[in-house]
């Protein structure tokens, strides 16, 4: 099971009802937070899923309401006793945003690593350590997490991420049998081994089935319904998107803005055959979200509202 956190919803600048919009994504006890504006560690503390096993952050653009709180979570982080590097991904500027913004928390008992603007995918696998992006990484065997990027239409670099969490394949007696597997071999080729026996080299291919289909989690905040935007989100089981505008008669402001209606995100995720939608980055003047929710259900009916610390388990099916 994949649990996910919305830990604030607003966008602009925070309010009482609403801390800023960020995402937690925690699975198998370690995480991957997207974005960090003010509030963020207070929906973490109230959450309690803790700060030590965060292991990547996503920073989708620069803009204050999306990194202002990233100092402050990064020595709480230490705080917790964290001495594993942790990762930091972004658009383009992200490595002069994170250096001006660690001026306040210059010194971290754990390195940080930055991957700005990623041309390609990242694959994120499991380590007695926590999450390591792999290169190269063998998909068919090890369950991970693979994370991909959209440039998209903003005032400012910025992307989207998705995230696709993959699982290994079943084991298949019939596969170990026909390839002649010893049985005392099956368990370590199981687990992603290759084992070399009696002078025999067996790879864990020879004893596991056909592919598992995975979950697919899109994070889309701060832009335009970009053209690209429904092949990238495509088949996702969990869409959260901006919906910085709920009234349609904000459709200019949300233009010049470069910004989303409720209607413009519901648009994308019909188009994109996603199973469900999130909206989020609610602007600080809408105070009422709930009285335009049907702008974008009449749309996509499968579309929600996020709040602060909103809470969703996603299963594997089989």
């Amino acid at each position: 099971m994949i649990d996910l956190a919305l830990l604030g919803c607003g966008g602009g600048m925070p309010t009482p009802e609403r801390y800023l919009t960020s995402l937690l994504i925690n699975y198998k006890g370690r995480k991957v937070l997207i974005d960090c504006g003010e509030g963020t560690q207070v929906s973490m503390k109230l959450l309690g899923w803790g700060f030590k096993s965060i292991d990547i952050i996503c920073i989708t653009h620069g803009h204050g309401d999306h990194t202002v709180g990233l100092p402050g979570l990064l020595a709480t982080i230490g705080n917790s006793c964290r001495t594993e590097p942790l990762t930091i991904i972004g658009p383009e500027g992200i490595t002069s945003i994170v250096n001006g913004l660690r001026v306040v928390a210059p010194y971290l008992p754990y390195d940080i690593n930055i991957i700005e603007a990623p041309e390609d995918s990242l694959c994120l696998t499991f380590m007695k350590e926590g999450l390591k992006i792999q290169e190269n990484n063998d998909h068919h065997v090890n369950e991970t997490i693979v994370i991909s990027t959209l440039s998209l239409d903003h005032s400012a670099p910025c992307l989207g991420y998705s995230f696709y969490i993959t699982r290994s394949p079943k084991f298949s007696v019939e596969n170990a049998t026909l390839n002649e597997v010893p049985k005392i071999l099956w368990n370590k080729l199981q687990k992603g081994d290759t084992v070399i026996h009696e002078g025999k080299t067996y790879n864990p291919a020879q004893v596991l089935g056909s592919k598992r289909k995975g979950i697919k989690i899109s994070y889309v905040t701060d832009t335009r319904p970009v053209e690209v935007l429904p092949e990238f989100i495509k088949e996702s089981d969990f869409f959260i998107c901006e919906g910085t505008y709920g009234d349609d008669e904000d459709f200019e402001k949300a233009v010049k803005n470069k910004h989303m209606t409720f209607r413009e995100a519901a648009a994308l995720a019909k188009t994109g055959n996603v199973k469900e939608l999130l909206l989020t980055h609610f602007s600080p003047a809408m105070a009422n979200a709930e009285i335009y929710i049907n702008n974008a259900k009449d749309v996509f009916e499968n579309s929600q509202l996020g709040e602060d610390r909103y809470i969703k388990t996603l299963s594997f099916t089989d």
